[in-house]
């Protein structure tokens, strides 16, 4: 097996026999032929795979669900429309009405408000606790669990999940880990080495990189064992295909099986050709721009412990960080891009630091090669009550940088005046 840097080049990909294209090429078609009847059935009835539809299987989309796949250590991928896609469907491939799932309240908002309302509505219960303490997902285990879920790096809080612990509570449980590593990459950290079963990524970010495109992938480790009892839709007949049971059919890989052909087919959230295409060509950097970007992170914050205008700093690669020691475990390579700060002077001093900036880009997203900041108390968290964003790690003067690869000198330099405008 290749090397990260290697996988994140050439990783999923084969030479194209017919045209010998060196890159891969981008297949914007919506469907495929069949060689004749008979192939056709046995496509739709899943005892071939191929290629039907774009929207269940792309040739440009398997090369990126394989490189990923690679790249995180597991054994199959599946690539979707956007990161919320990836995490939406993970879940309501194996939970129904009436079930609970257990998960860090250290999340992105969005997924926060995917648990806490929209998941709510269609009937399932999501625990969110306080993922510092692992013990707080045991304690909110029933007979009614289908899952456990947690971000790497908890995006905006920045505290580090503990994968290896909360993945042995949740087998112990007899349920699936699910991983949000979009913080991370698998460059810095693979939470499948440590136990985690799912890993859910948004190719948005830092694996895009460029700001370009959006999409989400869900990574299979294939070593849970989905028939203890808990999950009848993989283990019973299902009516669509004929009757097929999936882990008869697919065995360890029936979880991604069923999230392709069941759940890709009937909600549709299909990632674009052209945006998997773009997706690689961003993976090609990614383990170099990932330490770079670390690098950057790790002066700022080292910079703004320092400042007389900061009133804190969040930044597990900082000794006073209380997620340090597991950040030494996990990102032993880099703590990646984010930094989290509080401006002295509350809400309007943040306002004014944000408003100040002139390298640094004032917009709604993360991992991008250049340098980005939001207030997320009044942005990404705004939805949320003072107690929520207090749960999920927001206060009013909480200001996070997604540190970008420029000169490091250039990005302290505007952090610097942009401070000087606050007092």
């Amino acid at each position: 097996m290749h090397r990260l840097g290697t996988i994140a080049v050439h990783g999923g990909q084969s030479d194209d026999p017919i045209t010998k294209a060196r890159a891969v090429p981008i297949y914007q078609t919506t469907s495929y032929l069949f060689d004749s009847t008979e192939h056709a059935a046995n496509l739709f009835a899943l005892k071939d795979t191929g290629n039907i539809y774009t929207r269940i299987m792309n040739p440009t989309s398997d090369v990126l669900e394989k490189r990923v796949a690679q790249l995180e250590g597991g054994k199959a991928g599946l690539a979707v429309a956007s990161g919320m896609a990836a995490i939406t469907l993970s879940i309501l491939n194996i939970a129904e009405p009436g079930d609970e799932i257990v998960s860090s309240s250290q999340l992105y908002g969005g997924t926060y408000t995917l648990f806490s309302s929209t998941l709510a509505k269609m009937g399932i219960k999501v625990h969110l606790v306080d993922s510092t303490d692992p013990d707080n997902f045991s304690a909110h285990v029933s007979d009614k669990t289908k899952a456990f879920f947690g971000e790497t790096i908890g995006n905006p809080s920045l505290d580090v999940f503990d994968v290896e612990r909360i993945s042995e509570l949740a087998h112990d449980a007899g349920v699936p880990l699910i991983v949000d590593n979009t913080a991370a990459t698998p460059i810095l950290c693979r939470p499948i080495d440590y136990g985690a079963d799912v890993v859910v990524n948004s190719l948005t970010k830092f694996m895009g990189g460029h700001g370009t495109s959006i999409g989400g992938l869900i990574v299979d480790a294939a070593t849970f064992d989905w028939t203890n009892g808990k999950f009848h839709d993989l283990t019973e007949p299902d009516a669509t295909y004929n009757g097929l049971v999936y882990t008869d059919a697919f065995g360890w890989l029936a979880y991604l099986v069923k999230a392709r052909v069941h759940l890709l087919r009937d909600m549709g959230p299909a990632l674009s050709p052209f945006n998997a295409f773009l997706t690689l060509q961003g993976l090609e950097s990614l383990h170099l721009r990932m330490a770079r970007h670390s690098e950057n992170a790790l002066h700022v914050a080292k910079f703004l412990s320092d400042h007389e205008g900061v009133e804190w700093v969040s930044y597990p690669g900082l000794e006073s960080h209380r997620s340090y020691a597991l950040a030494q475990k996990y990102l032993p390579k880099g703590a990646s891009a984010l930094v989290g700060f509080g401006v002295k002077g509350g809400y309007e001093a943040a306002v004014k630091f944000i408003e100040h900036v002139k390298l640094f880009s004032h917009l709604a997203n993360i991992g991008d090669a250049k340098s980005l900041v939001v207030h997320p108390a009044s942005t990404t968290h705004q939805q949320l009550s003072p107690q929520e964003r207090a749960l999920a790690g927001v206060s009013d003067d909480f200001v996070r940088l997604s540190v970008g690869i420029e000169d490091i000198e250039d990005i302290i330099e505007d952090i610097d005046q942009a401070l000087a405008c606050t007092s």
